[in-house]
């Protein structure tokens, strides 16, 4: 079982945004310190609910400063980017970390951004199959050329090339957030691991992978490649000498955090959006992940594998705001619930 940490730099009340990123950087450094496998990092833009606008850039920054850990985005919004600007720098980190970059891509939400990137509603709506398609052309082949509906140019040199550069092994592991059925069907038929949210449980997250798996198959995906899928359960831990301290650290915090950062999305089109219930949303976390002693969360872990199969965890360690308990709480899963999981 691997965990790490999924980090939104997230600013709540009270607090600067450079506040937030100091927290986030603190939040690596120290999970590389406590043995944690990885730090999975969100981007955001224009809201609170996260500082971090680029991912992809925070997570260079931070394989500079770790030598073992392993840094990935969760996610980069592909559809607001250029997919072969994307991959020249998945494959820089990729070659120069010594392959120790993931790069995490999702089609994001029917937010401002897309008007402000210029990248449109079509993008969000129907063009993320073309960017990923062509974002892992650019990953795997030599030469590249594209004659698709948003992209299309002349057929150019791949520099850096992933698999050459480190000696014959594959390039940058490349992993989809997935939030529907259709999401799922996408990256199973191309054989990419999953980033499943936070805000779904076991159950759904077991029918998410079965689905899969179900995908895989029929796309002729080997058996090897389906079983050996590396799927990953974005969740929150917060860790406490008793159970009810962790949640109520949590309680204290977080609704203040989500309702600024969740009503200052706009959308790009004036749509109508339901928001979560602060308060209510995160009873639920609470709830679904390992909140509370060690050995609880050590046991929520566990029972979430054993019913998903999933074995790779992105826990959001930041939930109380504070800097120094957020140390706390990723010194203590690397040494108190770690451990315990074997």
């Amino acid at each position: 079982m691997r965990v790490g940490s999924f980090v939104l730099a997230a600013q709540f009340p009270g607090q600067g945004q450079g506040e937030a990123l100091h927290r986030a950087v603190r939040t690596a450094e120290v999970a590389e310190e406590s043995g944690l496998d990885a730090v999975w990092l969100a981007e955001h833009h224009f809201v609170p609910y996260g500082t971090c606008p680029s991912a992809i850039t925070l997570a260079a920054l931070l394989l500079g400063r770790t030598r073992r850990l392993r840094v990935g985005t969760a996610v980069t919004v592909l559809p607001t980017v250029h997919p072969v600007a994307l991959g020249e720098q998945a494959a820089l980190l990729h070659v120069t970390s010594g392959g120790r970059f993931s790069l995490g891509v999702g089609r994001g939400g029917p937010w401002v951004d897309l008007e402000v990137f210029g990248a449109g509603l079509a993008a969000y709506e129907k063009g993320f199959p073309e960017s990923l398609d062509l974002l892992l052309r650019w990953l795997g082949d030599a030469r590249v050329g594209a004659e698709g509906e948003r992209f299309s140019f002349r057929e150019v040199d791949v520099v850096p090339q992933p698999a050459e550069a480190l000696s014959g092994a594959t390039g940058p592991e490349v992993v989809v957030a997935c939030t529907s059925p259709a999401s799922v069907r996408l990256a199973a038929e191309r054989g990419l691991p999953m980033l499943l949210g936070m805000h779904a449980g076991d159950e759904e997250k077991a029918e998410m992978v079965a689905l899969w798996r179900g995908h895989a198959r029929a796309a002729g995906r080997s058996p090897d490649e389906v079983a050996g899928a590396a799927h990953v359960s974005a969740g929150v831990a917060q860790i406490a000498d008793r159970g009810a301290e962790a949640s109520e650290a949590l309680l204290k915090a977080m609704p203040g955090w989500l309702k600024q950062g969740l009503d200052a999305h706009v959308t790009v089109d004036g749509r109508a959006r339901a928001m979560r219930d602060p308060v209510a949303y995160t009873e639920l976390l609470c709830r679904l992940h390992p909140v509370g002693t060690p050995r609880m969360c050590a046991d929520r872990l566990a029972a979430t594998s054993e019913r998903t199969g999933i074995t790779r965890f992105a826990l959001l360690v930041e939930g109380s705001g504070d800097l120094a308990a957020t140390e706390e709480n990723v010194r203590r899963l690397g040494t108190d619930v770690l451990p315990q999981l074997g």
